[in-house]
C-alpha cells in the first residue's frame, strides 16, 4: 500500500480526549471500521505482511483484534483463535496476567486452540504499553505455538510497548 494511502488511514483515526480516563487520548478506529473502503485497506495492510509466510493460525486479542484478525484469517484460509479476557472462554484455558495502569488483568486461551509447532501471527488494533500483547505472546508460547510476528494497526511509539514483546518481530502500520 502506498505511503499516501497509509496517511489517509492515519488521518481518519479520531482522537478522543480524556477517554477512558482524564489525560488519555484514545485512538478511535470506528472511523475506519464504518467505511468499507478504509476497513478493506486496513485488512489489506495485514494481508500484505502475511503473504508468502507459512501461517497456520491468526490469534486476535479481545476485542478489536477479533475484527482484523478474523478478516485476515478468512482471507488466508487459516484458523482464527480468540484470545479473551479472563472468564469469557467456555472450555479449559491457559492464562497469563498483565499489569495495567490501574491494576492487573488476565488473558486466556483455550488449551487446545493451538497445536505445538503451529506458525502463529498475533493481531490487534493497538500497541500501547505492551502489557496485553506481552501476555498474549506468553500464552501463545505456553501452549506451544511458534509466534512468527505480532501485528498492530496502530502503535503509540512513545509508550515503547514493543520492548515488552522481547524477540517477537513487531509490525505496525499507523505510528503516533
Amino acid at each position: 500500500m502506498s505511503a499516501e494511502a497509509i496517511e489517509k488511514l492515519r488521518a481518519i483515526v479520531r482522537d478522543v480526549p480524556d477517554f477512558p480516563k482524564p489525560g488519555i487520548i484514545f485512538k478511535d478506529i470506528t472511523t475506519i471500521l464504518k467505511d468499507g473502503n478504509f476497513f478493506r485497506q486496513s485488512v489489506n495492510l495485514f494481508l500484505e505482511e502475511c503473504r508468502g509466510e507459512k501461517i497456520d493460525k491468526i490469534v486476535g486479542i479481545d476485542a478489536r483484534g477479533f475484527l482484523f484478525g478474523s478478516a485476515v484469517a478468512y482471507e488466508l484460509g487459516v484458523g482464527f483463535v480468540p484470545l479473551r479476557k479472563k472468564g469469557r472462554l467456555p472450555y479449559k484455558t491457559e492464562s497469563a496476567a498483565y499489569t495495567l495502569e490501574y491494576g492487573e488483568a488476565e488473558m486466556e486461551l483455550h488449551i487446545d486452540a493451538i497445536e505445538r509447532g503451529e506458525k502463529i501471527v498475533l493481531i490487534d488494533d493497538l500497541l500501547a504499553t505492551g502489557g496485553t500483547s506481552a501476555s498474549a505472546v506468553t500464552l501463545i508460547k505456553k501452549v506451544g505455538g511458534d509466534l512468527i510476528s505480532a501485528m498492530f494497526l496502530i502503535e503509540l511509539e512513545f509508550l515503547h510497548g514493543r520492548k515488552k514483546l522481547e524477540s517477537t518481530p513487531v509490525v505496525s502500520f499507523l505510528k503516533y
